[in-house]
């Protein structure tokens, strides 16, 4: 008589990325990315300058900034668990306020309570793929998540238009009340599905198909790479290069193709779905790249794909070139956040991924603070975002430089 070997059920692990998804789905793709589809209605409807457009978006990331500050220390207490949840009824609340907002000051104010939920779920959400995930499934991990913000930026390319259509003079309001309805849901699901540790439900982390120790027993992680401080600052210069680049082109490439191309809103529209789509293979397929070929040889390839992405629109080419540019910048979008993640806990083990990624994403932080603004600053000087994205390029160009310099992590098994 045969035996019947039973099937392993799905490690709790991906139920963990599942949720992690749906948490940058909302806190990150929608608190964040969305702005840039809601810019040029808010900014007619409001008589926003160029320049107050990329103070809004400074203002975020002032928000961001702060909650990267104090999150690791309120996630020791509190777990990550309910940091998420409550991080993300902020997010959710802050937009329904935005929805109601009069001015630039009020839209900034609350768009910054927007910006401290984004950085207080995504913080404590990534770090947890270190808890969660084996080195060698981290970058694959961690590339799932992160697809979430592609997802938001599909529906919002599509949503906001066909929104918008329906109320010209109020759609924008109206988007945001529905963005922040929909967070609210999100907040609710990752509280019912999100675990601190595997521990909770006596399992240890995923590692995938190991070779086995005598005895039988799955390799874990069970150490880490020895670091500087020059070493994780190095991570963090390398974070803040991205910070600063990738969210000129988020804000402003919308606004960029309605008021410098003369593309109608639904159109520009149809431009960012792309974008959302396309990065919907980013983190994975990078992340998986980056488990494989190393994490250095992956932030190399992405960076140089992004430089592309921004030259492409700082030169002013014909209007096919920038369907080449929209496709660099979507295949590689969120790949970033995926490898650096894996690459913290490759360097400095699970127990100290959420202090050091914490750290390097207040670094990154400080480049989402100065990259809109000075972007905003240099189109309002000479009447276009060419120079914005030109700058944009070449700070990516450094971004390559200083990845190749990187040094490899200790094999971590």
């Amino acid at each position: 008589m045969t035996q019947t070997i039973p099937k392993r059920s799905l490690h709790y692990g991906w139920y963990i990325v599942a949720a992690g998804l749906l948490c940058v789905f909302a806190g990150l793709g929608f608190g964040r990315f969305a702005l840039g589809m809601l810019l040029p209605a808010m900014g007619q409807s409001l008589q926003l300058t160029y320049s107050q457009m990329g103070l809004i978006s400074t203002a975020n990331f002032v928000g961001y900034l702060l909650a990267v500050l104090v999150c690791s220390h309120i996630s020791a207490r509190i777990g990550s668990r309910l940091l998420i949840f409550l991080a993300l009824l902020l997010v959710a609340f802050s937009m329904l306020l935005v929805s109601l907002a009069d001015d630039f000051i009020s839209v900034a104010f609350f768009y910054t309570l927007t910006g401290m939920g984004s950085g207080a779920s995504n913080v404590p959400m990534m770090a947890l793929v270190a808890s969660w995930f084996s080195t060698r499934q981290r970058g694959k991990a961690a590339g799932f998540i992160v697809i979430g913000s592609g997802f938001a930026i599909l529906l919002s390319g599509k949503l906001i238009p066909f929104i918008n259509q329906l109320s010209s003079a109020d759609g924008w309001r109206i988007s945001w009340l529905v963005l922040g309805i929909i967070v609210l849901i999100i907040a609710v699901i990752c509280l019912l599905i999100i675990r601190d540790s595997p521990a909770e439900l006596d399992l240890q982390p995923f590692a995938g198909e190991q070779k086995t120790q005598k005895g039988g027993e799955n390799l874990i992680d069970t150490g880490q790479a020895s670091v500087t401080k020059k070493d994780i600052y190095h991570l963090g210069a390398i974070y803040f290069l991205f910070g600063y680049t990738y969210v000129i082109y988020a804000t402003f490439i919308v606004t960029t193709l309605v008021q410098e191309r003369d593309f109608s809103e639904t159109v520009a529209g149809n431009f960012w779905s792309w974008v959302g789509f396309l990065s919907l293979f980013s983190g994975p397929v990078f992340g998986t790249l980056s488990d494989r070929l190393g994490r250095k040889a992956g932030l190399i390839m992405v960076f140089t794909i992004q430089m592309f992405a921004y030259l492409l629109v700082a030169l002013s080419l014909p209007g096919t070139f920038l369907y080449f540019s929209i496709a660099c910048y979507g295949i590689v979008a969120w790949s970033i956040p995926s490898i650096m993640a894996a690459l913290v806990a490759d360097y400095v083990g699970p127990q100290k991924t959420a202090r050091v990624f914490g750290l390097i994403t207040f670094i990154f932080a400080l480049g989402q603070i100065a990259g809109p603004a000075v972007a905003g600053f240099l189109a309002e000087k000479y009447g276009t975002f060419s120079s914005s994205f030109l700058m944009a390029s070449l700070f990516a160009g450094l971004a390559v430089l200083l990845s190749s310099l990187l040094k490899k992590p200790a094999e971590v098994t």
